[in-house]
């Protein structure tokens, strides 16, 4: 019981820290955070708003990690390898955003800055194990960060898009954790339960219609954060089992459905047409839904739908992946490619007017 109130109060905790940043930043920075104010050619909305959000996500995070080392003093999370990466990458990944913020930085700095942090990873042993050779792990690590950190910033172009969409996939990142090593209060559990308050604070601002926007100070972190939980609770399941890395690869595609379909689409879709995928614009499957004839806030709601069925089939495949069940699982890998077929197929039947 008295984990339980734990974890209830860093909850809670996140929430409110994530709400008086917001409601901070919206009351005394007007124009922070506002870039190309009249560019509607990228942002979906056609008002400047603050995007600053995501910084809420920063500060639960070291707010998260000083009230940990002042209640369990006696465990030195920064003897801990693995959490000394996550707090560099993580702050280089914030930093890099805040700066793409402010002065909109070059594309290639911003992907030195990303692989900066995949090696960061790699050197805190944290890294994918799939082909259980260093450099091939290594490797796809950074690609894993890499493209991580740049699909939640590109499904980042509708209100409440992403941070639902991330609320959801770290939920199932803790109940793999506390499936696969047992109920506990251990620094990992609790940083992804404050962020996971600190995501819902952001939403209460950022849900159609919204009040302001994640930034890429948000994305980047925010991505950095989910690659390296996903690395540790969904990438790495069943590696030790006789059934090999690839029921980790399914666990991660269903929990990833969100955002994983829009990034595949919107690849193909720009491969097709000759033009760069790495580019904003348009033609998200987001956006597509509006031109199909729904809301912003339906668009919300079905990826918060699509969301939700993704969180629970992962997690009951990772406790079944703990009961030595396979069959199911692949069979449950159906589930993305009926969501990436329906969104694809709407992009593709409906243009923008």
């Amino acid at each position: 019981m008295h984990k339980i109130l734990e974890l209830i109060g860093f909850c809670l905790g996140g929430i409110l820290i994530s709400v008086i940043c917001n409601e901070v930043l919206l009351r005394f920075s007007k124009s922070l955070g506002i870039r190309n104010n009249n560019d509607v050619v990228i942002r979906w909305s056609n008002e400047s708003k603050p995007s600053l959000g995501g910084v809420s996500f920063f500060i639960v995070f070291l707010f998260t990690s000083i009230i940990y080392s002042i209640m369990y003093f006696e465990k030195n999370i920064f003897h801990d390898f693995e959490y000394v990466g996550l707090i560099i990458a993580g702050s280089i990944a914030f930093l890099m955003g805040l700066a793409d913020d402010a002065y909109n930085t070059k594309p290639f700095a911003k992907l030195a800055v990303q692989i900066l942090c995949g090696f960061i990873f790699i050197w805190t042993d944290t890294k994918l194990d799939l082909f259980h050779a260093d450099f091939l792990d290594g490797l796809v690590t950074i690609i894993w960060v890499v493209g991580i950190m740049n699909s939640l910033n590109m499904l980042d172009n509708m209100d409440g898009i992403t941070g639902t969409t991330v609320l959801f996939i770290l939920i199932t990142c803790l109940a793999s954790g506390w499936i696969l090593t047992g109920f506990n209060t251990q620094i990992w559990s609790i940083s992804l339960v404050a962020m996971i308050g600190g995501l819902v604070g952001f939403l209460y601002y950022n849900v159609n219609p919204s009040k302001l926007f994640m930034g890429d100070a948000g994305s980047q972190f925010i991505g950095l954060f989910v690659a390296f939980f996903s690395i540790k609770y969904l990438w790495n399941v069943g590696h030790d089992t006789s059934h090999g890395s690839w029921l980790g690869i399914i666990i991660t595609l269903i929990a990833f459905t969100p955002a994983a379909a829009d990034t595949f689409t919107v690849v193909i879709n720009r491969l097709k047409k000759g033009q760069s995928p790495m580019v904003g614009g348009k033609d998200h499957t987001t956006h597509h839904l509006v031109y199909a004839g729904y809301k912003d806030k339906t668009v919300w709601y079905i990826f918060t739908v699509i969301g939700f069925i993704s969180c629970v089939l992962a997690i009951s495949m990772i406790d079944l992946v703990k009961r030595d069940v396979t069959l199911p699982i692949i069979l449950s890998s159906a589930y993305f490619l009926i969501v990436f077929g329906f969104l694809y197929r709407n992009t593709i039947k409906y243009k923008a007017p």
